[in-house]
């Protein structure tokens, strides 16, 4: 996907360019994601981030779990958005692969209640952000006012 990331977006009072990385990992760790469910989750997903006003960066996963980055604007609530995105693909997979996923669940599981949300730098990462905010020229650090 072609964006350009260094750029911030706005919105009526505010700048910002948020990015998260997201880890869902399925009940029980179970190895159950086939190739045409990682499509279909990831088709469901991008829809949902559309509607939250978010965008989806990329999305990869393996049979236990799948990673997420997404940008999204500040106004969002990121444990709903979490809550809706978990509890909207489990029901739509349990549905669409009801077959595939019987030998694993026969109770109405999909995700592990648990989840990794981590935000992500922009162009600068946390060390370098650190050093520019050290040495801004704070007034604290220069002593008191010359009269």
């Amino acid at each position: 996907m072609s964006m350009d990331r260094s750029s911030l977006r706005t919105s009526n009072h505010s700048a910002y360019r948020l990015y998260y990385h997201l880890v869902l990992s399925m009940k029980y760790r179970h190895k159950c994601l086939t190739a045409p469910m990682l499509a279909r989750l990831e088709e469901i997903l991008r829809d949902l981030l559309t509607k939250w006003g978010c965008q989806m960066v990329e999305f990869g996963g393996e049979a236990d779990h799948v990673h997420l980055l997404f940008e999204a604007p500040p106004t969002v609530k990121l444990s709903d958005l979490v809550k809706n995105l978990k509890s909207v693909t489990a029901r739509r997979m349990r549905k669409e692969f009801a077959q595939e996923l019987a030998p694993y669940y026969w109770k109405p599981y999909f995700w592990n209640r648990a989840y990794a949300l981590i935000s992500v730098g922009g162009r600068a990462n946390i060390d370098t952000l650190l050093r520019y905010i050290e040495n801004q020229d704070d007034p604290r650090k220069l002593g008191p006012p010359l009269d």
